[in-house]
């Protein structure tokens, strides 16, 4: 009897020492995994913007399209040059950082942005209101008026009246594209609409008469027609007027908000007029 008590009495320490132990162990566990340094970046991240990331980077990453010119081209030293280059280059030295130019169709431009191969777009963006329910925009800083363009001898088509069962040429994912598709064809029946990846093929297909006409800005054409010799002409009154803006991914206030004071500077002192005059040999309109 007194044996049986004594194992008993000694199985019941050793049960309470290891629950003791267990208990010990897991609060050890607990305070180790408190005190562990975090493994993601969330804390790193935490509080930081989209402009603090360009500033601490010392970059401003743009994408443009670099086949538009006289807004952005590759020059003969195969630099980017053109009137958004020089936007881009002027806003990146008021931020008091470099610029990272990102040549990229403009048909996948927004995807790019989104993709965050690039923080801005620079690249005549064009501000409507399907686009700004996927980026942010800046205020202005160019207004262009879009023209109808056929060739020399074209003498039935004087404006987009007449574009019913032509074949009209445009950029594709433009916002000349939507209007087209969108608004015009509603209008004045159906023609068809035949996509490009950048000016200069739309304008050799009109030049050859594979289409009938197309639409387009006189300050994207001039220095193309001047350049290629195409035989090409404006015709009508402009159809509508439209506004670039630089374009930037959602929920970036203080990116904005920082563009549009430098965009207001550049206007004040005189920078935007220079290079506006630079580039398009009059005074801005914006």
């Amino acid at each position: 009897m007194k044996n049986r008590k004594s194992f008993f009495t000694l199985l019941l320490v050793l049960m309470l020492s290891f629950v003791l132990s267990a208990c010990g162990a897991g609060n050890g566990t607990k305070e180790e995994k408190t005190n562990e340094p975090s493994t993601t970046n969330e804390g790193a991240k935490e509080g930081t913007t989209l402009l603090d990331e360009i500033k601490d980077r010392g970059v401003l990453k743009v994408g443009l399209m670099g086949t538009y010119r006289p807004y952005n081209f590759l020059n003969k030293n195969q630099e980017m040059d053109g009137f958004d280059a020089d936007i881009a280059k002027e806003v990146a030295k008021r931020l008091g950082v470099d610029v990272e130019f990102v040549a990229q169709e403009f048909s996948g431009m927004i995807a790019g942005l989104q993709a965050e191969k690039f923080d801005v777009v620079i690249s005549q963006m064009t501000i409507t209101d399907e686009r700004k329910q996927q980026m942010d925009f800046s205020d202005p800083y160019i207004t262009n008026q879009v023209k109808v363009i056929v060739h020399d001898t074209n003498d039935t088509i004087k404006s987009v009246e007449d574009f019913k069962g032509k074949n009209i040429g445009v950029g594709l994912g433009t916002n000349d594209e939507t209007y087209l598709r969108t608004k015009l064809m509603p209008e004045v029946g159906e023609f068809k609409i035949m996509t490009y990846d950048d000016v200069i093929t739309t304008l050799k297909d009109l030049d050859a008469e594979r289409i009938d006409a197309t639409i387009n800005n006189m300050y994207a054409l001039k220095p193309v027609v001047e350049e290629q010799g195409f035989k090409i002409k404006a015709v009508g009154d402009p159809i509508k007027s439209d506004q670039a803006g630089i374009a930037t991914r959602k929920g970036n206030e203080e990116l904005v908000t920082e563009l549009n004071r430098i965009l207001k500077e550049m206007k004040e002192d005189g920078t935007y007029k220079d290079i506006f005059v630079k580039w398009f040999e009059e005074e801005p309109q914006i």
